[in-house]
């Protein structure tokens, strides 16, 4: 069998997977980049769609802005299955085409109401990242996963970071409505290469194979999923449940002309550090075992929260924030590393897909979380909690693998 396993991984090899990283990074970078550019402009767009009280445009706004993951959340899974069962470069350009006509069309909207449709359309439609993630998982031999994952990884972190600076940058010289509509157009670049210049190998039909339903029970230990699904949702919590809170815990010892200013930096410098790290710890994860990288990761990050909570200027947040990304930008290659070597081939996508939503979900809760405990009991709570979910994820890892005893991704059986 193992000997199977390796003809199999020599013959993806010689495949076109390099290629089809490269494709997938651009084609990720460029739709995260034109999902979050609006963040800089929103209350902005939403005031010359016709909205003029204060309150109102924060909560449109607020709701523009979710919309969109909120849609992509609940369809994750099904493109997911969908990717499964009539091919993932097909799945590639639905999103590529769909994310590329829902950008020019919100820049033609006409009131609020359109806008947030169309926002709830464009996640909808969209999930290029997720099917990228999908489709560099099953084509990039095993022994490499981790690796090109981590390269994906720091595509879509990196367009989480250059989103906003090009949407803080772009609408002066040409516009808000033109901004949209540039954006669709490299979106729509993204199409053609995707449609052009990936090249996606089938897997020969197993002999035998017959067409029954492909489902939960066809996992051969569930636990190691699960376990991918709470990390996967718990790196989201602890990205953003600080991020209702930056802005007033840096005014506590920032100067009042540079909060925003160092809330900024506070906020890129973890993305910044999971992308300088990602690629870098999914290789290692090659070496020394995804379980193991995905494990040092929590425990490193719980540690590192701790110091958060009793900073004392701005540069100390500001570092211990950029060496907690470090240590987070190792997560997600790793989930997907250990989903892909947990689960039936033809159930890549469709598991793939709920942990997409499970990050989506700690997307939503995260900031409701931070927003809430910091209100209620305090701002340190916030980082001491956050650091307490992070070792007890740690903790749970931990035991699920030495739970899952020849099925874990370091088991190399099958």
């Amino acid at each position: 069998m193992q000997n199977t396993i390796d003809q199999r991984d020599a013959i993806l090899d010689a495949g076109p997977w390099r290629r089809n990283l490269v494709i997938c990074v651009f084609g990720s970078f460029t739709t995260i980049v034109a999902m979050t550019l609006l963040l800089p402009f929103l209350p902005l767009y939403v005031e010359q769609l016709g909205v003029t009280d204060h309150a109102a445009i924060a909560e449109w706004s607020g709701a523009a802005y979710g919309a969109a993951f909120f849609s992509a959340a609940l369809t994750a899974p099904l493109w997911g299955y969908l990717a499964d069962r009539y091919g993932r470069k097909l799945m590639l350009i639905r999103a590529s085409l769909g994310m590329a006509i829902a950008m020019s069309l919100i820049g033609m909207a006409h009131n609020v109401y359109e806008l947030v449709g169309l926002r709830l359309l464009a996640g909808l439609l969209g999930g290029y990242a997720s099917g990228s993630a999908i489709l560099v998982a099953a084509q990039t031999p095993k022994a490499r996963s981790g690796w090109a994952l981590g390269v994906l990884s720091s595509g879509i972190m990196a367009g989480n970071l250059v989103g906003p600076l090009v949407g803080g940058s772009l609408p002066p010289l040409i516009g808000i409505r033109s901004t949209f509509l540039l954006a669709g157009a490299v979106i729509f670049i993204t199409f053609l290469g995707t449609t052009f210049l990936i090249r996606e190998e089938r897997r020969p039909a197993r002999k035998g194979a017959t067409k029954a339903r492909v489902g939960w029970s066809q996992i051969p230990d569930k636990r190691p999923i699960l376990a991918m699904l709470a990390t996967g949702l718990l790196l989201m919590l602890a990205n953003m449940s600080i991020e209702p809170i930056i802005t007033v815990y840096v005014a506590q010892f920032a100067e009042p002309a540079r909060v925003t200013f160092i809330a900024g930096l506070v906020m890129s410098a973890a993305a910044l550090g999971s992308i300088l790290s990602a690629s870098y710890l999914g290789k290692l994860a090659d070496r020394v075992g995804h379980w193991n990288v995905i494990i040092g990761c929590l425990a490193v990050s719980a540690v590192l929260l701790i110091p958060q909570a009793f900073v004392t200027s701005d540069w100390q947040l500001i570092v211990l924030r950029f060496l907690m990304g470090l240590a987070l930008g190792g997560l997600l290659p790793c989930i997907a590393s250990v989903i892909r070597h947990n689960v039936p081939e033809t159930m890549v996508g469709g598991t793939l897909g709920y942990s997409v939503s499970a990050q989506y979900a700690g997307q939503v809760a995260g900031p409701l979380a931070g927003g809430f405990v910091g209100g209620h009991i305090g701002m340190r709570a916030v980082f001491l909690g956050t650091s307490v979910l992070m070792a007890l994820g740690a903790i749970f890892n931990l035991v699920v693998r030495r739970q899952a005893k020849g099925h874990d991704a370091e088991s190399k059986v099958e």
